[in-house]
């Protein structure tokens, strides 16, 4: 199976103090792969690796290989000759644990970005704009209020809005750090469906705390422990049924 993501010997460490313990790993390209462990187990900063945000923290030092699928081609992001880290961020697309909307109107909060890093004029950023509201399922919703402020929306209508503005960016690799861990129930069905959605036509590497949530979404499954990834699953070895699932995958963390 083609890969979207291949890491090799990756070590992390902040201050001195090393997050991340020689991991290789390789993340298919269809679906959905889950990160599960327990708090301090490393799924974070490994989901930083793949889009070099870690180099925004302090004391960062870092050191093996890491490949993304770009533009149809395994490209190595780290070294002399990596692309430049906003453009493997604008490629490999993040969303964060909580809503992080940009003090503007929603309309703003998506046009911004593709005038600013992609060069697009007003007509193309609104066009895109739309279609990436569509996609996220959010366009019904919020159409005859484009230029309200962003923060005038529900915490679901936000995570969406920020799925919305990092798929209007087209990337290649969708990262995500327990997107509905801040949201509702009623929210947090909603972003799953959308997942459910965009699995289809993009690869997701999400860590979650949520088994349940887990089981639903994923077809593969890393358990990370202490900076190492201790075990590696497909959906087809964890057993049926949701407790039992459950059980299976607590067993392991």
């Amino acid at each position: 199976m083609e890969n979207c993501a291949e890491i090799k010997e990756l070590r992390v460490s902040f201050g001195g103090a090393e997050a991340l313990h020689g991991i290789t790993a390789d993340f298919p390209r269809r679906g959905i792969t889950v990160l599960l462990g327990r708090s301090g187990s490393g799924k974070t900063t490994l989901l930083r690796s793949l889009n070099r945000l870690n180099e925004c923290f302090g004391g960062y030092e870092g050191s093996g290989s890491v490949k993304l699928l770009i533009n149809g081609k395994m490209t190595e992001i780290y070294g002399d000759a990596a692309p430049e880290p906003s453009a493997v961020r604008r490629r490999a697309g993040m969303v964060f644990q909580s809503p992080n909307p940009l003090p503007l109107s929603l309309r703003k909060n998506i046009t911004l970005p593709l005038e600013l890093t992609l060069g697009l004029k007003k007509r193309e950023a609104e066009e895109r704009m739309e279609r990436s509201l569509r996609r996220a399922g959010l366009w019904d919703e919020v159409k005859d209020r484009l230029d309200d402020a962003a923060s005038a929306f529900s915490g679901g209508q936000q995570q969406r809005m920020c799925l919305a503005r990092t798929l209007a960016l087209e990337p290649d690799l969708l990262l995500l750090d327990e997107p509905t861990a801040s949201l509702d129930r009623k929210s947090a069905d909603a972003i799953e469906t959308l997942l459910e959605e965009l699995r289809e036509t993009i690869p997701i590497i999400m860590v979650s705390h949520s088994l349940p949530q887990a089981l639903r979404l994923a077809a593969r499954f890393f358990v990370m422990s202490e900076g190492k990834i201790v075990k590696a699953l497909t959906r087809g070895e964890i057993p049926d049924g949701g407790e039992e699932g459950e059980k299976f995958l607590e067993s392991l963390l």
